[in-house]
């Protein structure tokens, strides 16, 4: 990468949506798909940053208080800050990242897509040498994600994410705006689905990407693989 700085930072995107279509739940981004992959960058000596849609404080789902590792992030001074007072796309200089990571939650489905200012930063992280990441719903991240020739991110690269049958076990197909895997597959990407709930990390190159939350350290630590081996070359 042309900047060596960037090699030791991540950042990890975050809904702001926090309404489940009109069902009247709740929802936001998913706790453990950035714990998880928190846990793995703050190991490797990457500092980790935040951004939401909206910035401020986002909306947060699936928290588990007898998770070790939800329960370190949300209590280590440093990112509760963060989370606190997320910063807006338009207020981040992406040169400063070797990784993005577009974590999940079934807020994204509604205010990922369409956002220039998060796909810019994910084009700028991936035209500069770095590793774009994306673990369960977080590939709605990547659906309007082009490069600077006009190209999709994902056209002709093999890509993991919610399938459809894990939308229907959930019972959400009709509540999501669209579908994520159909929707990543009409951009060109090669859906690359496993059994339901189970752990899939596919990696494409600098486009590392994850079916489900029980993928989420794999993708982190599959991110981290990559950024040492663009290091390298």
């Amino acid at each position: 990468m042309s900047n060596a700085a960037s090699r030791d930072r991540a950042l990890i995107v975050l809904t702001s949506h926090g309404e489940l279509g009109d069902t009247g739940r709740s929802t936001g981004f998913y706790l453990p798909e950035v714990a998880h992959p928190w846990k793995v960058f703050a190991e490797a000596g990457l500092t980790v940053d935040l951004v939401s849609v909206k910035g401020g404080e986002p909306p947060m789902d699936g928290h588990d208080p007898s998770d070790p590792v939800q329960q370190r992030f949300l209590e280590d001074p440093e990112m509760s800050a963060k989370l606190k007072n997320t910063p807006k796309p338009s207020e981040v200089d992406p040169s400063r990242y070797g990784i993005v990571l577009y974590a999940g939650g079934h807020g994204v489905m509604w205010d990922f897509p369409g956002n220039a200012e998060l796909a810019a930063i994910g084009r700028q992280v991936y035209e500069q040498g770095g590793v774009v990441a994306a673990v369960c719903h977080g590939p709605a991240g990547l659906v309007d994600l082009t490069l600077s020739d006009g190209s999709h991110l994902v056209a002709g690269k093999r890509v993991a994410a919610f399938t459809n049958d894990e939308e229907s076990a959930v019972g959400l197909t009709e509540v999501v705006p669209f579908l994520l895997a159909d929707k990543l597959t009409e951009r060109g990407a090669v859906h690359v689905p496993a059994p339901n709930f189970e752990a899939n990390v596919v990696v494409d190159g600098r486009l590392v990407t994850g079916q489900n939350p029980a993928s989420a350290t794999g993708v982190a630590e599959a991110a981290v693989a990559a950024l040492r081996e663009q290091a390298k070359a």
